[in-house]
């Protein structure tokens, strides 16, 4: 399994070997260690395959590299998932530009049936934060109990892993560099949470340069995980555009939280909405609407057997009267009952004040049944 391993990230490490240019090259040749076996004739023949290409993979000398790589997987318990391994997620998969690699710490379910990314400026406004934590805690308490995947930056995207966490959603951090750092470097300890309730996720191998290409890069891994991007906060430039723009790409709904023309951070999310790029998302109905999620309540506790509890004998024998038509005058109780008006009264009053029963006008009364049934 290691020797395998092993050239699979030597063939990610070689330069200029995109993602779609490595399956192509496994594809025809077969095996990943096939590719650095192939004499360069043979290279040239497999479409796409100039060369530049050719003389890349024939030159290199990635195997130590692959080989110190495979040392520290071992040592930090990291797992990689291949581009074919049934575990990979399914979502991503059918992305042209899709890793060949996924490096992880922890455990997040990627196939879940409902994923979506949170992303939006590192300058966040305390009106964009509150928005993200309400979005978050209204897709729990409906019980949609997603995965959120973010970037772990600062501002929305550190927003959305500590809503996550704090109702008990898996959340998934994809960061622009290797599992060996932790950037930015004061979001290490939300770090360790994400690891301990969802996954830390990168293609990026260990001692990857940490440049702007790369963050822009790992957005593609964001848009592509989830079933729909949303953009919470972003000025008229910025990385959460670029998000917004692969999910679009990758045929994935895309949403956007308007904002006063006049305010910054929302730019960027007014300019999706009115170039069509982006639905126009103001709580988690538009979100609902759009999606097909409908709102699983959660089951209902045995409110009626809790009441019983605490009721005696007569005021259950009135409450289970109560029961049986919508609305029901006081002298049909008391029939039913066989109890004069004198003692059904104040059994009923007391009732009243515990919010199970509710007194209509002509003396009339009935159950609150939010509350009973």
């Amino acid at each position: 399994m290691n020797g395998s391993l092993k050239y699979k990230i030597a063939l990610s490490l070689i330069p200029k070997i995109g993602h779609i240019t490595a399956k192509k090259l496994v594809s025809y040749v077969g095996s990943f260690e096939g590719v650095f076996l192939e004499n360069r004739s043979s290279l040239l023949k497999i479409p796409g395959i100039g060369n530049t290409l050719a003389d890349l993979i024939m030159n290199s000398d990635v195997i130590p590299k692959a080989e110190e790589e495979l040392g520290f997987i071992k040592e930090n318990e990291i797992s990689v998932i291949f581009y074919l391994d049934k575990n990979y997620p399914e979502r991503l998969k059918y992305c042209e530009d899709a890793p060949i690699l996924l490096y992880t710490k922890g455990n997040a379910n990627l196939n879940s049936r409902k994923i979506i990314s949170i992303v939006g400026t590192r300058k966040a406004t305390t009106e964009g934060k509150d928005f993200c934590k309400k979005l978050v805690e209204d897709l729990k308490s409906r019980n949609h109990n997603p995965i959120i995947v973010s970037g772990l930056a600062y501002g929305i995207d550190a927003v959305a892993h500590r809503a996550a966490l704090d109702n008990n959603l898996d959340t998934i951090a994809v960061f622009g560099h290797g599992l060996d750092i932790v950037y930015p470097a004061s979001h290490k300890k939300l770090a360790t949470e994400i690891e301990g309730q969802g996954m830390l996720l990168t293609d990026f191998p260990s001692e990857s340069v940490r440049d702007k290409n790369n963050f822009l890069k790992r957005n593609r891994i964001i848009a592509g995980l989830s079933d729909a991007t949303i953009v919470v906060e972003s000025g008229v430039k910025g990385g959460s555009l670029v998000t917004a723009d692969i999910a679009n790409s990758y045929n994935r709904d895309v949403f956007a939280v308007p904002g006063r023309v006049s305010d910054e951070y929302s730019v960027g999310c007014n300019n999706l909405i009115k170039s069509n790029k982006a639905a126009m998302l103001t709580s988690i109905n538009d979100l609902e609407y759009i999606l097909g999620w409908e709102a699983i309540q959660p089951e209902k506790t045995d409110i009626q057997g809790s009441l019983f509890a605490n009721l005696n004998e007569e005021e259950k024998l009135i409450a289970d009267i109560l029961k049986t038509e919508d609305e029901i005058p006081i002298d049909k109780i008391c029939l039913k009952s066989n109890m004069p008006t004198s003692k059904v009264s104040p059994i009923l009053l007391n009732l009243e004040f515990m919010g199970v029963v509710k007194t209509l006008p002509g003396k009339i009364y009935k159950l609150i049944s939010s509350v009973y049934l």
